[in-house]
């Protein structure tokens, strides 16, 4: 992989683990179609780059939400009665996902993709107040819950943020406990849903051997980008804290619409 690429993959990197700490959303809706245009197609074959990058993505989010949580609980932002809730259910629904996504073709996996992207923006531009007297869910709702956002994540390749910030919000939980709590989810996401994109991906022909490829996971890129998210994700879980993020919010799903149609070109070339 040439200096150039693995430098542009640092570069996103810094991007996505800002936006992890500040967002609460694990980046994944941002790298994966970067990976797309990043990894060499002489590396990895154009039948499986869109399963590498939205595995790849996830295994990311494994050192980006360390990092993150680590700077938001510091702040005593993390609501881990909340997490210990819906995390048994995530760890089920990552590990379900991913054999989902093994099992489906590039262009039905890439046009979910498009579809909750889509519909992360939407909801971002919306930012709708919720009604005062809703509250969340008892333990067996966070629980099934939990498996939702987890089989979603590992489908697109998220750290779940595009489900649980709003998902939380929408209970009235405070934008910067939802954020926090958020970061903490991705861990068993990303953890759970890489365990399952390797054993998918782990006797696929074409991919590159052990050490380029660890079944769907491509090594060269995972740390080009993990490196720098975990710098720079503590950086934005410090500026939530210090700004109103609506504004930014809807920059960021302006992004997504353009994402929502690359991946939506994606899908139309592989018919």
């Amino acid at each position: 992989m040439a200096l150039t690429t693995i430098g542009l993959m640092a570069l996103l990197g810094c991007f996505t683990g800002f936006m992890a700490g500040l967002l609460g959303i694990g980046g994944g809706m941002i790298i994966t179609p970067f990976l797309i245009m990043l990894i060499p197609s002489s590396l990895i074959p154009h039948d499986h780059i869109v399963h590498v990058a939205i595995a790849t993505s996830l295994a990311t989010i494994a050192f980006t939400s360390l990092s993150s949580v680590r700077a938001h609980h510091k702040r005593g932002a993390v609501l881990w009665n909340v997490v210990a809730s819906v995390a048994p259910g995530i760890l089920v629904g990552a590990v379900v996902g991913a054999q989902i996504a093994g099992w489906l073709p590039t262009f039905w996996l890439s046009l979910i993709f498009a579809g909750f992207v889509g519909f992360s923006a939407f909801k971002m531009f919306l930012n709708k107040s919720p009604r005062p007297d809703r509250n969340l869910p008892g333990t067996m709702g966070k629980f099934f819950m939990g498996i939702g956002i987890g089989i979603l994540s590992a489908l697109v390749g998220a750290g779940g943020g595009f489900i649980s910030v709003p998902w939380m919000v929408w209970c009235n939980v405070k934008m910067q406990n939802a954020v926090a709590t958020s970061a903490a989810f991705g861990f068993p996401i990303a953890l759970f849903g890489t365990i399952g994109y390797i054993i998918s991906g782990w006797n696929v022909s074409g991919l590159p051997p052990w050490p380029i490829d660890l079944g769907y996971i491509c090594i060269p890129a995972l740390f080009s980008v993990a490196i720098t998210s975990v710098l720079f994700a503590p950086l934005g879980a410090k500026v939530a804290h210090s700004i109103d993020t609506k504004p930014l919010k809807k920059i960021f799903a302006c992004l997504l619409c353009f994402v929502c149609l690359y991946m939506i070109r994606q899908a139309y070339l592989a018919m």
